[in-house]
């Protein structure tokens, strides 16, 4: 069963995370995915957008990857913006490549996914927005 993250842990999580890979990053403006990306930049993150829409090179003026695996660094919290029935794969990506975290924007959640990254030991978070709580949290 899956357990909410506390805000003790959520705090932990979010002060030692240094790379977050945002997968289903957008260079539209207009979405919640762009601005966030930029809001994590701005945050002092290494923030990585990920999409394999060819069309995409660039977010925020960071190069776009097509995948988790095309991280060339260890990612600590996959943020995902995608809709809710890609998150299972999504977290078995994370799991394959060592994530720390997944962290599942608003309305992204899965229980099958939250059993299979807890038991990898990955941290969970769903259904929340990660711009959103490092305010909350007065980390940003």
């Amino acid at each position: 069963m899956f357990a909410a993250i506390s805000d003790a842990a959520l705090i932990e999580l979010l002060r030692s995370a240094r790379t977050i890979a945002v997968v289903g990053a957008s260079g539209n403006l207009a979405r919640a995915s762009y601005n966030v990306l930029g809001f994590l930049l701005q945050a002092g993150y290494d923030a990585i957008p990920v999409n394999p829409d060819p069309s995409l090179s660039a977010v925020h003026g960071v190069p776009v990857v097509d995948t988790l695996a095309q991280v060339d660094r260890a990612i600590d919290i996959v943020d995902v913006f995608r809709r809710r029935d890609s998150f299972l794969g999504v977290t078995e990506e994370a799991v394959s490549v060592g994530a720390k975290a997944v962290w599942g924007q608003l309305g992204v959640y899965d229980p099958k996914a939250a059993a299979l990254a807890q038991q990898a030991g990955l941290t969970v978070v769903m259904d929340r927005c990660i711009k959103t709580e490092l305010i909350r949290l007065g980390l940003a």
